[in-house]
């Protein structure tokens, strides 16, 4: 797929983040859009957005966890443009906490969301793909697809998940002669809402993440992801790697084997330590501030 340009390409998750900078770009390459999200006004954003620079998506209000929902919309999306080119799993969420603290109930809510969101979207598209004969399916793994982390158990096994899933399929499409490319994405740290819209086991343990993020690891702007993912598509690449931290990780995590938890647990615990929430102040001590 060297061009984009009248292709219909569907993201989910475009209310905000990268998703909304995958259906910006899209809009501005040519490409006939289609966007889903669960948060009503961060779609609607969107869509406004995009008809400022082209023509306005087809929208829906999705929650990629209802399989039944996904098929439907695919099948709606398929006959209001008359085929399906390109279809980007990009919705996701967090939430932190270690194994020990997390409810089941955290646990399921990542892994339906961000893996069972991306096999309901792939398996509802892909037929659509095919019959195209000039498909791409994009799956966003992460960064945490390559490596562990502390307090993110669920969303590293959501991600590897993902990861696994899309390298699965891009060989069979290979296998089958399918003219369908397949691209598996991992970001680093991007900056995006995400670790802000996340909850925690511990309120100390969300604190201080979002401040390892705000000030450490959040490198590369949405829009600089998504234009990386989108020339990933046209080289039908099968993996993409987003941001500096993410080639490097790469390298080391290729380099060191499993060897790299030790030293990845060690940095891990010092800069949670260096960056951990204060106390909350006495009632008497607190001031508002605007």
């Amino acid at each position: 797929m060297k061009t984009l340009n009248n292709k219909v390409a569907v993201v989910t998750g475009a209310g905000s983040g990268i998703g909304r900078s995958l259906a910006l770009a899209l809009t501005k390459a040519g490409a006939r859009v289609a966007i889903s999200d669960w948060s009503e006004a961060g779609l609607a954003e969107t869509v406004a957005l995009c008809a400022e620079i082209g023509e306005a998506p087809h929208s829906r209000i999705l929650d990629v966890r209802d399989r039944a929902a996904v098929t439907a919309y695919a099948a709606d999306v398929a006959e209001h443009f008359g085929g399906v080119n390109v279809v980007i799993n990009n919705a996701g969420i967090t939430i932190f906490g270690t194994v020990e603290e997390s409810p089941y109930e955290d646990i399921e809510k990542v892994m339906d969301v961000d893996f069972w969101g991306v096999v309901h979207g792939t398996k509802a598209f892909l037929p659509h793909l095919i019959a195209s004969g000039d498909g791409h399916v994009v799956n966003i793994s992460s960064i945490f697809g390559l490596f562990g982390v502390p307090t993110q158990s669920s969303y590293n096994a959501a991600k590897f998940a993902v990861r696994g899933f899309t390298e699965s399929l891009r060989q069979e499409m290979l296998i089958a002669g399918h003219k369908v490319g397949v691209t598996s994405v991992h970001p680093g740290g991007i900056r995006t809402n995400i670790v802000n819209n996340a909850v925690a086991s511990n309120a100390a343990d969300l604190g201080s993440m979002q401040k390892l993020f705000d000030t450490v690891l959040t490198r590369t702007s949405a829009d600089e992801a998504a234009a990386t993912i989108l020339r990933g598509v046209r080289g039908n690449r099968a993996k993409v790697l987003i941001g500096l931290d993410a080639h490097v990780v790469d390298l080391l995590i290729r380099a060191l084997g499993s060897a790299y938890q030790r030293p990845f647990a060690a940095v891990s615990r010092r800069l949670t330590s260096k960056l951990q929430a204060p106390a909350a102040a006495p009632a008497s001590a607190k001031v508002s501030a605007k």
